[in-house]
């Protein structure tokens, strides 16, 4: 007899998580709702996160896939999204640490939509006094940043429409993931989230925030805070979603906007002594255009909405960006 199919694939990617992984999978183990298997991809890790963990968590229907090499988080996701079982893919960081209700509130919200996907509430693990992001903003001028981030914890409200959803703790229609292309593997790391919901918003997709489905995060706990790898991936990648994703005539109208954006990012992070990396950055993003233009084709031609109902779930007030990035250096309250 075959297995019976969970209704919820949670897929965790894993890089030397050692420290966080078994809070992680203890979180799952108490989750009220049960329908749901657990995929581990581990992304070639050097430390002993993934040892023994079957039988450390019997209670948990756990898979471990294997990388022989670090094939990023963009790639990862793919492999874990393949091997699923379940109508709905939950992606879940190993630094995240889902509430007992978490996803119990997803699916309830879900209810039989396949037309939607989920953005959970991120609490920061190490001041949860402090958001860590509500669902993604994105910015006309290809900017995204984590909505409501380092705000004060308040009462979450009802669930309602954001932009997109930060992948550290997610829910995706399996299909709709599939049929999308899942992530952009040339991404590596960082901003496939924010690309995979733009695809998905323009195949006619909504993205959901749930207040309360929450989860506590320790963000960037694999390549540090501010890293120099997180700097050149996310500022590269930024670029590659700007041009692919952006309908219509539009990423020539905001072109000054991203042009702009993108040289005081540079100064910024010369500043801040990035200077090499952020240069990286851009020259690699430069170089990759073209290979982001031939997708941008394809792209477009799923589109399912019209371009005004795209542009209306972006942020497009000019200080919009400054008052992400006061937000981000100067938390509201400790």
């Amino acid at each position: 007899m075959l297995p019976k199919t969970p209704a919820i694939s949670v897929l965790v990617v894993s890089w030397n998580s050692a420290a966080y992984l078994p809070r992680c999978l203890d979180a799952l183990a108490r989750q009220t709702y049960s329908d749901f298997e657990v995929i581990l991809i581990d992304n070639a890790s050097t430390d002993t996160s993934t040892a023994a963990l079957a039988e450390t968590y019997p209670s948990l229907a756990l898979r471990v896939e294997c990388l022989e090499t670090n094939r990023g988080f963009a790639a990862a996701g793919n492999v874990g999204a393949r091997l699923a079982r379940g109508a709905w893919l939950v992606l879940l960081n190993p630094d995240a640490f889902p509430e007992p209700g978490w996803l119990e509130e997803l699916i309830k919200t879900a209810g039989s939509s396949s037309d939607c996907f989920f953005a959970s509430r991120q609490i920061q693990a190490n001041r949860p006094r402090l958001l860590d992001g509500e669902g993604d903003v994105y910015h006309v001028s290809g900017l995204a940043q984590r909505r409501n981030f380092n705000f004060p914890v308040f009462r979450g409200g009802q669930p309602h429409e954001v932009f997109s959803a930060c992948a550290a703790a997610a829910m995706y229609p399996r299909q709709a993931f599939l049929d999308a292309g899942g992530f952009d593997e040339d991404y590596f790391a960082y901003h496939e989230d924010v690309d995979l919901g733009f695809r998905l918003r323009l195949r006619g997709l909504k993205c959901i925030f749930v207040p309360a489905a929450v989860v506590y995060h320790v963000g960037t706990a694999s390549t540090g805070a501010r890293s120099a790898t997180s700097t050149y991936y996310g500022h590269r990648n930024l670029v590659w979603t700007y041009v692919k994703d952006m309908p219509g005539p539009w990423p020539w109208v905001y072109l000054p906007l991203h042009l702009g954006m993108n040289l005081i990012s540079i100064l910024y992070f010369i500043v801040i002594g990035q200077g090499s990396t952020i240069l990286r950055a851009k020259i690699d993003a430069l170089r990759g255009l073209r290979q982001a233009l031939k997708k941008r084709g394809p792209i477009q031609a799923q589109r399912q909405v019209p371009i005004p109902e795209i542009l209306r779930a972006m942020s497009r007030s000019p200080l919009a960006p400054l008052g992400g990035w006061i937000a981000r250096h100067y938390p509201s309250a400790e």
